[in-house]
């Protein structure tokens, strides 16, 4: 039978050798598949107004902050009004759709619900009008139907519905990748979902897709997006171990990082479990 300090010194050399493992290196994570896009489809089988709208990761590039729009409260503001202090939570929508905006804003609005961060403290929330129709009086009402539903002390200061001139909507939307289209057919705005973590001095930091926002993506993009301002050392934890996937605008395991803290903390383990039994045997044999 193994002598148990023989034992565990023998753990504690295969754990170092898995950290140190090339092997290692060659353990990646697959992609999943993005969305599909105009140029994945034979374009006979797309509807016209389709094949105009997407979302274009402009990852880093900085917004039009001096951009005009009028706030629910009919005040002319700027773009960069909502920026400086925290990152800030954006969306292309229009408070007047009858689906996909409303869908996009339950889903954003079900996710901050259940971070441990605050609109108006640790993050902003801007929304956008592509509709340039649109009054300050329905953006007000569209932000009280929200903040009822939000519900957290000074929310009020945190979310913002803008409603602006067609050429500033435009061209704050062309900086962000949000391409959509007016379809004279079904007299709507066509255009895709998601929203986008912007960091604190206005650039596009995190794209999140679709119509579902996990609540560890969402945190993970405003810590990210707020260079290590918000957030416990947890999160920044998580951060070192997850990486954002453009395909798929999610975070997934960074293998690598993952491993290396596992194979840290193996060993931290294995030497401990070491001095305890040296230890143990030193008092049962005072004279060795």
């Amino acid at each position: 039978m193994k002598h148990p300090r023989s034992t565990a010194v023998a753990l504690l050399m295969a754990a170092a050798t898995i950290i140190a493992s090339p092997a290692a290196a060659q353990m990646t994570g697959t992609p999943t598949p993005g969305f599909l896009t105009a140029a994945d489809t034979p374009a006979q089988t797309i509807p016209e107004p389709l094949r105009e709208i997407g979302f274009d990761q402009n990852i880093d590039q900085k917004l039009p902050l001096d951009a005009r729009f009028v706030d629910e409260e009919g005040k002319t503001v700027t773009l960069g009004t909502y920026y400086g202090k925290r990152p800030v939570l954006l969306a292309f929508v229009y408070y007047t759709c009858p689906m996909l905006c409303t869908q996009v804003l339950n889903a954003m609005t079900s996710t901050i619900n259940t971070l441990t961060m605050n609109a108006g403290q640790d993050f902003d929330v801007v929304l956008i009008s592509i509709d340039p129709r649109e009054t300050p009086a329905q953006a007000a009402a569209k932000k009280a139907e929200y903040l009822h539903r939000y519900k957290r002390p000074g929310a009020e200061n945190g979310w913002h519905f803008l409603t602006g001139e067609d050429a500033e909507i435009k061209r704050t939307a062309k900086a962000a990748g949000f391409r959509y289209t007016w379809d004279e057919q079904t007299q709507q705005y066509a255009h895709p979902t998601g929203i986008i973590v912007t960091t604190t001095d206005g650039r596009n930091a995190r794209y999140l897709f679709g119509i579902e926002y996990g609540p560890r993506d969402l945190k993970l993009a405003l810590v990210d997006a707020s260079e290590g301002k918000v957030g416990s050392f947890v999160d920044q934890l998580l951060l070192y171990c997850y990486h954002y996937d453009p395909m798929t605008g999610r975070y997934g395991v960074y293998v690598m990082r993952a491993l290396r803290i596992a194979g840290v903390a193996t060993v931290l383990m294995i030497g401990t479990f070491i001095v305890v039994m040296v230890r143990r045997e030193n008092s049962q044999n005072p004279a060795r």
